[in-house]
């Protein structure tokens, strides 16, 4: 018992890392570009598109509060319609409400209009000229003509944060328009406390300058967030984009290529058949030719000419039924017609056929057959071009004088092995996936007198491969090279157990026959035997 193959250690080729440091080079570069003219075209030092956005929430998120103003309006018009002139609270609820229905109406007709560089600034402002005006009407009601007592710095004060509170949330997303709403009303109320000359009023001056810095400092934390997240959802855009765009041009490469491999493939079917047409007429005058079949050439050295030719015939067809093969497992039109099939017995076959090519160069083959092992379930075409390949390569690689060992058995896990040594030239780690990729070809392979096409591994390892076994290739330079070949157990037809059970009888013991039946069997003729006479 062999132990099982171990699949070889392929060594990928490295990436090809100065390819992608441009592009990143080039990403970044028209990142910083594009940065600088965002900062050059912009009125608040972020990007157009962020200042538009920042103005299209500022007026959403004034009309979907429209209401909750408006109320606010009301409801300080009444209480100091109580505590004041009714007549003069009215006049200030009237133009408050005026100026809040014009901040709405621009806002609107913000939204509706269609983004541009001259558009936003122009409406920024507008905005910001608009909340000016708010908060000096705010201003207005809040500064009245009467003294202050406890209770008036008190409403005055709660009345102040209220304002200053829901400006800044309102104008959050322009940081510029909730200062230019909220500041006149804070200094109008911390100059009136200070003009009082009391303690207790300044602490009212200090605590009311202290909460419009604090909710100035809100307004711009909201802000700051804001912008992140609009940033963060153009840079997710612009990735999405990007890799739109990266699926739309793989999408393009991959249509190329099909279109390409349906090409080929109609190519290579094409030329099968110009080409094998007229080498079969040049193999077989050649052969005429080099037997002498009509009679001997006047000249000898037509007949060596005539074997070079069907030689070269030889060679050029077993090429192009190379190339067609490997085109169709590539394009999985490869179909294996299994069948049971003896591996020694192929093995056996494909070394007699090489034999006398390997004798001729003084090479010894070697065979380590396991007695008694049962038929794989395979294509005993495919298995057998598996091993005519492993073995010609081998023959071919090997100098004279050398050995090679073709070896047959079991696997630990049940299934069964093939394994072709030699001891040539060997193959170098870094050159293992070169030779069994398409086409490729060693350094070694390169610099033989013997040049292939490169097809011969790969197409024994995509054999394998579609029989479900594995294909292992060990090398070392100047000692040989091991192929070993496996297929899975699943694939051993083993043998079936004799019945214990005997037959039953043809007929039953105690059965009896007629004395007349008797007579007329043998009285009947035997060419009328089974004819129904």
């Amino acid at each position: 018992m062999s132990n099982p193959a171990e699949k070889p250690e392929v060594v990928q080729l490295p990436a090809e890392t100065p390819a992608a440091a441009p592009v990143n080079s080039r990403r970044a570069a028209a990142q910083r570009v594009r940065e600088a003219r965002d900062r050059l075209t912009s009125t608040s030092g972020t990007r157009p598109a962020f200042d538009t956005e920042l103005l299209r929430q500022y007026a959403q998120t004034r009309m979907s509060a429209s209401y909750v103003v408006m109320l606010l309006v009301v409801a300080t018009g009444v209480l100091f319609g109580l505590w004041m002139q009714p007549l003069w609270s009215a006049a200030w609820t009237v133009g408050m409400l005026c100026i809040h229905a014009a901040i709405i109406r621009n806002c609107a007709k913000f939204l509706a209009e269609k983004p541009s560089l001259a558009a936003t600034r122009k409406w920024r402002t507008r905005f910001v000229l608009l909340d000016l005006l708010y908060g000096l009407c705010w201003t207005a009601i809040l500064i009245h003509p009467a003294g202050l007592d406890v209770v008036s710095n008190t409403m005055m004060m709660f009345l102040m944060l209220l304002v200053i509170a829901v400006s800044s949330m309102l104008a959050a997303s322009l940081p510029i328009a909730a200062l230019a709403a909220t500041a006149p009303v804070t200094a109008a109320i911390a100059l009136n406390f200070v003009l009082a000359g009391t303690f207790d009023n300044y602490v009212l001056a200090l605590l009311a300058i202290a909460a419009e810095g604090y909710f100035a400092l809100l307004a711009h934390r909201l802000h700051s967030t804001t912008l992140a997240t609009l940033e963060a959802r153009a840079e997710k855009d612009a990735l999405i984009g990007e890799l739109e765009q990266a699926k739309a041009i793989s999408d393009e490469a991959r249509h190329r290529a099909e279109s390409a491999n349906v090409a080929k493939s109609r190519f290579l079917a094409q030329m099968s058949h110009e080409l094998r047409t007229p080498l079969n007429a040049i193999l077989g005058f050649s052969e005429v030719m080099k037997s002498e079949i009509f009679g001997p050439h006047t000249v000898p050295v037509y007949k060596e000419y005539s074997a070079d030719i069907h030689n070269s015939g030889v060679h050029l067809l077993n090429l192009i039924n190379e190339i067609l093969d490997l085109s169709r497992i590539e394009a999985g039109r490869y179909e294996l017609n299994e069948e049971a099939v003896s591996l020694v017995h192929v093995v056996a076959d494909c070394h007699h056929l090489l034999k006398l090519r390997a004798t001729s160069r003084g090479i010894t083959i070697h065979e380590v057959f396991e007695q008694g092992m049962p038929r794989i379930w395979g294509d005993e075409r495919a298995t057998r071009q598996i091993v005519l390949n492993l073995l010609s390569n081998s023959i071919k690689f090997t100098p004279q004088g050398g050995e090679i060992w073709l070896k047959v058995g079991w696997t630990a896990s049940g299934g069964q092995y093939l394994s072709v040594k030699d001891t040539g030239s060997g193959i170098a780690e870094d050159e293992i996936p070169i030779v069994l990729a398409s086409f490729g070809q060693g350094s070694n392979s390169i610099k033989s007198a013997e040049q292939g096409a490169g097809l011969g591994l790969p197409i024994a390892k995509s054999l394998i491969d579609m029989h479900g076994g594995t294909f292992t290739l060990k090398s070392k330079l100047r000692i040989g090279t091991e192929v070993i070949v496996t297929f899975p157990p699943e694939r051993v037809m083993s043998a079936l157990a004799p019945m214990a059970e005997e037959a039953p009888p043809l007929q039953p013991e105690n059965a009896t026959v007629p004395a007349e039946e008797k007579r007329r069997a043998r009285n009947k003729p035997i060419m009328s035997a089974g004819t129904g006479l």
